[in-house]
């Protein structure tokens, strides 16, 4: 008896003969019938062809690991206990049933998958898997970082085809898991021998602990998966009303206004977050070296104009992206980890470092936000008297990829409209966010005469001779390079400008607000940024003395390490009387 074709279902018309008149009697071919009926050799390839790709695209749906490095064939030479069982399940099931729970199962997996290649995208960008509670609203901000990368036509775009393409991914998927159940059905006797022996192959690996190229060969990487999906959306839940408790202890809250930041009265401050700005730049043997070099002739040329400056290192809540939680973390002394947090303290009444100048009424508070492109309400959080964004900074050149202005623009805008600008009255307080050191590093700004910048108009040629990102990216190597040119650019103006502008009053705390994507870090890093507070009086450096702060620009390799958001505890005390000092916990 001729083998069963494994690729025709039962819903397929059983071959007829062709009636008599259709055969004629001078031996005319018949011209009726299916297609398969015509073509029955490249029907029986094509369904067989597409039963082996349903197969091999639902494997890789179970096997598929949520991070690019796992891509390795050694991951996809495994045996899935999800699949085992999966296929023991529709062999038992009715028809009527067994036909929804491939559906659900084809439908689930797909849903899988998805979240799989979130994860992917995230732990390439941001060092951490998705959030699937807390992360929707990024999405948002990936459409507007679209829009100023590729335009407003290149974003619809591009948002079309990944809709098509998640679309496409949970048909695909469905529908393979719906043609393996009938092809499992009609051969059901070898597919329970064959489920039999995957369930014994799997029962001994996982006990032997047998592995391929480092990868045990019995997976369960789906119900991990699962398990671990279903503790983030329990966390991401609870997470609010943790949060509230934090909040809800806020040491400096009744502080009267007139014993806040005493040691700083009469000095203008400037608090400046470099974009990016890592714990790499200043250690990776790649880079460290050029990277030294700035800090170093910025300590001495910073010495040579009398200013003093200390160094240290703190851990940021985010890396590869997410600046604002990083600013928020630094200025409000609450862990803004994710979105939920970020939106709940900047809707609240919580005293932040900015705020607290704010607060004393004896400091005029400016804000400098160049990647600021519309209303931006949380400047009262902050507690800034003016926002100046990139509308308003008088830029007239072109955008450098992300970055709507050069680092050494904005601080040139900032120098004429607010801080050039003589105001006996009161000292100015200014939060400043320097751009240029932002993915995707190209094209980088040219270091310019201060007096040549004028309405950065000049920048034309120097963006037309910079590097396209496009070919940047093709080579990890070359994106390094250009992440640690970037950060010299914006280091160099930031020295730079306190040399030539810096006055006797100047008090200066930089830092970085988080670690490059793991392009430039590598897997692993740590979340480390530097930072760093420069002035002229020795007294404001006395006055953290204690902190144990390495002297320079640059903090060395035991530097002191504290969690992001400790530094407005111990900043606030430093700079202004107590009856009690917070707690405060080193990392």
């Amino acid at each position: 008896m001729p083998a069963v074709d494994a690729a025709v279902t039962p819903e397929d018309p059983p071959p007829t003969a062709a009636p008599d008149e259709d055969i004629g009697t001078n031996n005319t071919p018949a011209t009726h019938g299916s297609w398969r009926e015509r073509h029955p050799v490249f029907a029986r390839t094509a369904s067989r062809t597409t039963t082996a790709l349903a197969a091999a695209l639902v494997i890789a749906a179970l096997l598929l690991p949520d991070r690019l490095d796992g891509l390795t064939p050694g991951e996809f030479a495994r045996v899935p206990v999800e699949g085992v069982c999966g296929v023991a399940l529709l062999l038992v099931l009715p028809p009527r049933a067994r036909r929804f729970a491939a559906v659900a199962a084809g439908f689930g997996l797909g849903v899988l998958t998805f979240l799989n290649f979130l994860d992917m995208g995230f732990y390439s960008t941001l060092a951490r898997p998705f959030d699937p509670v807390l992360d929707w609203i990024l999405f948002d901000d990936a459409e507007a970082f679209l829009q100023d990368s590729v335009g407003r036509a290149g974003a619809i775009g591009t948002v079309v085809g990944v809709a098509v393409l998640v679309v496409a991914l949970f048909v695909l998927i469905t529908l393979a898991v719906v043609r393996l159940s009938r092809l499992l059905v009609r051969h059901s006797a070898l597919a329970t021998r064959g489920t039999l022996v995957a369930g014994t192959v799997w029962v001994v690996c996982a006990a032997l602990g047998a592995q391929i190229a480092g990868v045990p060969i019995a997976s369960d990487s789906v119900a991990m998966g699962v398990q671990d999906r279903a503790d983030r959306i329990r966390q991401g839940l609870a997470d609010e009303r943790e949060f509230a408790k934090e909040a809800a202890d806020d040491p400096f809250a009744s502080t009267p206004p007139d014993q806040l930041l005493t040691g700083l009265r009469g000095k203008d401050v400037i608090f400046a977050f470099i974009e990016s700005y890592g714990r790499t730049a200043v250690e990776d043997p790649a880079m460290a070296s050029q990277v030294g070099a700035v800090l170093a002739d910025g300590t001495s040329r910073l010495r040579a104009a009398e200013y003093a400056s200390r160094s240290a290192f703190l851990t940021s809540p985010t890396a590869g992206g997410g600046s604002w939680l990083a600013h928020s973390t630094f200025l409000s002394g609450l862990w803004i980890k994710n979105e939920q947090r970020y939106r709940s303290v900047t809707s609240s009444e919580r005293l932040t470092v900015t705020g607290a100048f704010e607060r004393t009424g004896a400091w005029r508070t400016v804000g400098i936000m160049p990647g600021v492109t519309r209303a931006w309400p949380e400047g009262r959080f902050y507690g800034l008297d003016h926002v100046y964004d990139s509308r308003t900074l008088g830029y007239q050149g072109p955008k450098f990829s992300w970055s709507r202005m050069p680092d050494q623009y904005t601080l040139s805008a900032f120098e004429r409209l607010e801080h050039g600008r003589s105001d006996g009255d009161r000292p100015l307080m200014s939060e400043i966010i320097l751009t240029s050191s932002h993915n995707p590093w190209a094209p980088i700004p040219s270091t310019l005469g201060w007096d040549e910048i004028g309405d950065g108009s000049v920048y034309d040629a120097v963006h037309a001779a910079g590097k396209d990102p496009k070919d940047v990216w093709k080579d990890p190597d070359q994106v390094r390079a250009e992440y640690r040119r970037a950060i010299e650019y914006s280091l160099t103006s930031l020295i730079s400008y306190v040399e030539k502008y810096g006055k006797k009053d100047t008090v200066l705390v930089f830092l970085g607000d988080h670690q490059p994507v793991p392009t430039v870090t590598g897997d692993h890093a740590s979340r480390d940024v530097p930072v760093s507070i420069v002035a002229r009086d020795p007294a404001v450096l006395d006055r953290i003395a204690d902190w144990g702060w390495d002297e320079g620009l640059k903090p060395g390799p035991d530097a002191p390490l504290w969690r992001m958001d400790t530094f407005r505890d111990r900043f606030l005390t430093a700079y202004g009387p107590r009856a009690e000092a917070p707690k405060q916990t080193d990392r």
